[in-house]
């Protein structure tokens, strides 16, 4: 029995490892989208070859893009907290089962890290994606 809860837990943390993947994916490639785009739309409306509905879009993409890597954060500090605990199940197992030594607890430190600057990646690809039209269609 302690075996298939084993195989579970690792399993469920192989399933979140993998949505992880999804939203640090789909933020990342959306940031860069947006980047373009509106790169794109504050350039032309910065040489006089812009629309009025040319801000509009801007201001639309910045509300996705500010939509979008909120959503990212909170389901990866949802899975953070998930690894969290799925890992702190393991330890405890092996604590339990004298094989604790073959397993190194700070490990669970070095995960929430990476969750942190993951998600300061995605911030910081936010605030260029926003920042740098901003910039270009201001100046």
């Amino acid at each position: 029995m302690l075996e298939k809860i084993h195989d579970h837990i690792v399993s469920e943390m192989q399933q979140n490892s993998r949505t992880d993947t999804v939203f640090i994916v789909t933020a990342v490639i959306f940031n860069f989208i947006v980047l373009a785009i509106n790169s794109g739309i504050a350039q032309n409306a910065n040489q006089g070859y812009g629309r009025d509905s040319d801000d509009i879009v801007l201001v639309v993409f910045i509300i996705m893009s500010l939509l979008i890597n909120t959503a990212a954060v909170i389901a990866l500090n949802h899975g953070r907290r998930s690894r969290e605990k799925l890992l702190a199940g393991l330890v405890t197992m092996y604590e339990d089962n004298d094989v604790s030594r073959y397993y190194d607890s700070a490990l669970m430190k070095s995960y929430g890290m990476r969750y942190w600057l993951i998600i300061a990646i995605l911030i910081a690809l936010a605030a260029a994606s926003i920042a740098v039209p901003l910039i270009i269609r201001f100046s």
